[in-house]
């Protein structure tokens, strides 16, 4: 697989992965807290464009582990006031969480995208508390889900 089909694979049919900075398929503004936090249809079509499910779930695996990680970095953007650092992080979030099926998650990134993209971190500060909630909920139902039900963590490299 190349990196283009990688490229491809990560945002064709992936709700909000494409670009147009809000939710695919919403229009501009819309509340997206009906939508469901996990929607298998959408990790099972990462499955098939990557045309191996381990690829896929060692992908779901790596954003659980990085989660945390990923939404420190974004709050620690937003709230220093660092636009492009903001929007480089929400928008991995919202690609990576679209891609494992958190279609919840991807909503509300696209929410927050919009305001970044326009510079106004004073309206994106307080979804930062509900992207945490929404992120826990959706690890959680990866882990109750076919997906990672019986993964195995990987061992922690530094302990």
């Amino acid at each position: 697989m190349s990196s283009s089909d990688f490229r491809e694979a990560n945002v064709e049919g992936v709700p909000g992965a494409a670009g147009g900075g809000h939710f695919a398929g919403l229009p501009h503004g819309s509340h997206v807290s009906a939508d469901p936090i996990l929607d298998l249809a959408e990790f099972q079509l990462l499955e098939d464009q990557l045309d191996n499910p381990r690829i896929a779930r060692d992908f779901a695996r790596d954003f659980v582990r990085l989660w945390e990680a990923r939404h420190q970095t974004l709050r620690t953007a937003v709230e220093h006031g660092d636009v492009p650092a903001a929007l480089d992080a929400i928008l991995s979030l919202r690609t990576s969480s679209a891609m494992v099926g958190g279609v919840r998650l991807a909503g509300l990134a696209g929410r927050m995208e919009e305001h970044i993209n326009n510079g106004d971190l004073v309206q994106a500060r307080p979804l930062l508390h509900e992207l945490a909630e929404c992120g826990e909920s959706t690890i959680q139902e990866l882990k109750e889900s076919y997906v990672l039900r019986n993964s195995t963590p990987e061992p922690d490299p530094t302990g």
